[in-house]
């Protein structure tokens, strides 16, 4: 059973930084995509940032040049270095490890919170 376990959340300043990580366990392979989403409540949950196992990533365009997402595949784990926080990035990020290109599939964390206030 794949599992999913993120870490990294909590309150932050304007202008901070925080790092998350989540670390998937029951899969005998690297997942080909994994990813950051999140959602604020009454919104649709929204792509952060995407990697591939190659390395290759996308961004949001809200987070490209202050957020950075990386993995390792050898622990598949991925994270989400995010600088240069704004009031706009609170929301609840969620991790997520699947074996397609269609968005919203495969399997997801439990979500952690992001709050960012002064």
């Amino acid at each position: 059973q794949v599992q999913l376990v993120e870490s990294g959340g909590g309150l932050v300043q304007p202008g901070g930084s925080l790092r998350l990580s989540c670390a998937a366990s029951g899969s005998p392979f690297v997942f080909p995509i994994m990813g950051w989403y999140r959602q604020t409540p009454g919104k649709e949950r929204e792509m952060v940032a995407n990697i591939f196992s190659s390395g290759s990533t996308a961004y949001a365009d809200s987070v490209k040049g202050r957020f950075t997402i990386s993995r390792d595949n050898a622990k598949n784990t991925v994270y989400l270095q995010m600088n240069r926080f704004k009031p706009e990035d609170t929301a609840v990020y969620y991790c997520n490890a699947r074996n397609t290109i269609i968005e919203g599939s495969g399997y997801w964390g439990q979500g952690t919170q992001v709050t960012v206030s002064s």
